[in-house]
């Protein structure tokens, strides 16, 4: 996130899209509802009829993977009605010239045939969006979760630079991260081309500073993805998974294809608080500290390096993550043994100082620091780029809609989206086994629209099936106009009638490696009593 989430409360403008953020972020539809009374302007883009959207000024449903026609679109109205901040954009920007001009053949005729929002609502969105300073954009996995996933963010930052709201408090880019340390853990090298702090793992100089602190030498080559460590255990050249705090063989694409790929591994540890699908296959499983039977920091998506405080003591033999790495790590034949979190947080601060190099544990306190916090005594940056981009200039790119991987057929006629629901979390690890959750929904369902549901014989509650190329499930019918004809929804969360036994492995976004979830051509019967 570019800015803070306390800050939505001073934007005079929300844009919403690709996020139920409602069920999914409360705390943060909570800020943007006061927002809203306060006489913010809101406008929410999903192809599912959100919660939110009852708020909204404008809410429209486009068709699903349609994120850079309907952005192009908007930004189209943007440029011909001169709203656009051309100040901000001289002396801020590059790359105006030829990003306006990809825009300019997004004319509302072929945005609408694209996304099927009428014209007219697409250029009020924009109108809103462009007249009301600060304006800030909020999204979530609807966006990332394609083929097109780097370019719908891309799309995303072209419309808030062409309107100047990047740098400025209660403006900004704002994703929504999915789970509680999702960002602390990117930060800590997390992925497979960094090292913490998001310094690349190729650089020489990089690695000789991590290599002296930690004692060992750094391999120069990036790691794998999630999804390119499914095909190389299926390839037989990836031997052994260490998996911690996850649950792929519930949330990971094409479910049966990565269950395979598993059962080729000579070895599979799993760290983890309960006993998810993944660790119930482990060879070894190391019993973790929850939350509340450890200190330690989280970074939240506003990059809010916050702390938590042990409460109660961690039950029978399981142990603080750090405490189990050190213990391995040693077992190993390397030296690695902290007296607590704070001396990891020192070191933190010392091998990523551009963005941890001023906090500590003494200095968190209630309220935590937000990164980049370069200094002891630099009290953290609420906003980023207020004064200069830390490229430089902010750049615009040229994107172009781009049609899923997988489009209906007659064999497949519908398009499958995946996402949650208010009563649980990621894949029910730790919902699931809360009773009063678990009781507010206690098995998966399929969201269809009743027409198309009549033309299927489907009545609400009826067992149907949902097939695709990879797999298919049952669940019970859902009835309801919160999809489009020719859409359905299926929770992720539920092992029972798992959504990702439908979802596919092999079409992910080309840089960024994460699967299209969102959209996968299916067939939708009654189920065989």
């Amino acid at each position: 996130m570019t800015n803070s989430i306390a800050e939505m409360e001073e934007s005079a403008c929300l844009f919403v899209i690709g996020s139920n953020t409602t069920e999914c972020h409360p705390l943060i539809a909570t800020r943007v509802l006061r927002a809203r009374e306060k006489g913010a302007a809101l406008v929410v883009a999903d192809p599912r009829r959100i919660h939110l959207g009852l708020y909204a000024d404008v809410a429209v449903q486009h068709r699903l993977g349609t994120d850079i026609a309907l952005l192009n679109g908007m930004m189209y109205h943007i440029l011909v009605n001169n709203w656009h901040d051309a100040a901000y954009i001289r002396a801020r920007t590059e790359g105006f010239q030829e990003f306006s001009e990809s825009v300019l053949a997004y004319t509302p005729e072929r945005v609408e045939a694209l996304t099927g929002v009428p014209a007219g609502a697409v250029e009020e969105m924009a109108r809103l969006y462009a007249k009301s300073k600060p304006a800030s954009i909020l999204y979530a996995m609807g966006i990332t979760q394609h083929t097109t996933g780097v370019d719908n963010v891309k799309a995303v930052c072209n419309l808030a630079l062409l309107c100047g709201n990047v740098g400025v408090r209660g403006g900004g880019v704002n994703p929504l991260r999915g789970q509680n340390n999702v960002q602390g853990a990117c930060d800590m090298g997390g992925l497979p081309n960094v090292l913490p702090g998001y310094q690349p793992v190729t650089d020489a100089e990089v690695r000789g500073r991590f290599a002296e602190a930690w004692g060992v030498p750094i391999p120069p080559q990036p790691g794998l993805t999630i999804t390119e460590m499914a095909q190389a255990m299926m390839d037989g050249k990836l031997k052994a998974l260490y998996v911690i705090g996850e649950n792929p063989r519930l949330s990971d694409p094409d479910w049966n294809h990565l269950r395979h790929a598993m059962k080729r591994l000579e070895f599979l540890v799993v760290q983890d608080i309960f006993l998810s699908e993944t660790a119930q296959v482990a060879d070894v499983v190391l019993a973790a500290a929850s939350c509340a039977e450890k200190d330690g920091t989280f970074t939240n998506s506003e990059r809010r390096c916050l702390r938590i405080r042990q409460a109660v003591e961690p039950v029978g033999e399981s142990l603080p993550d750090w405490r189990i790495f050190c213990l391995l790590s040693q077992a190993m034949g390397v030296p690695m043994d902290y007296n607590g979190p704070h001396e990891i947080m020192d070191e933190i601060a010392s091998l990523a100082p551009k963005l941890y190099g001023g906090i500590r544990y003494d200095r968190l306190g209630i309220d935590g620091i937000q990164w980049p916090c370069p200094a002891p005594d630099h009290p953290g940056t609420p906003f980023l780029h207020k004064d200069r981009f830390s490229r430089g200039l902010g750049k615009f790119h040229a994107v172009e809609h781009r049609d899923p991987a997988e489009l209906p057929s007659a064999e497949t006629p519908f398009q499958l989206t995946t996402g949650r629901m208010f009563a649980h979390y990621h894949t029910g690890t730790m919902t699931r086994i809360s009773q009063r959750l678990d009781a507010e929904q206690r098995e998966g369902y399929v969201e269809i629209h009743p027409e198309d549901a009549r033309e299927l014989g489907i009545r609400e509650g009826e067992l149907v099936r949902v097939s695709s190329r990879r797999g298919e499930m049952e669940a019970p019918a859902r009835l309801t106009r919160r999809v489009r004809r020719g859409t359905i929804f299926v929770p992720i969360h539920f092992g029972e009638s798992p959504a990702n036994i439908l979802t596919s492995a092999e079409a992910f976004d080309p840089l960024a490696k994460i699967p299209e979830f969102k959209v996968s051509a299916v067939a939708v019967s009654k189920a065989l009593q």
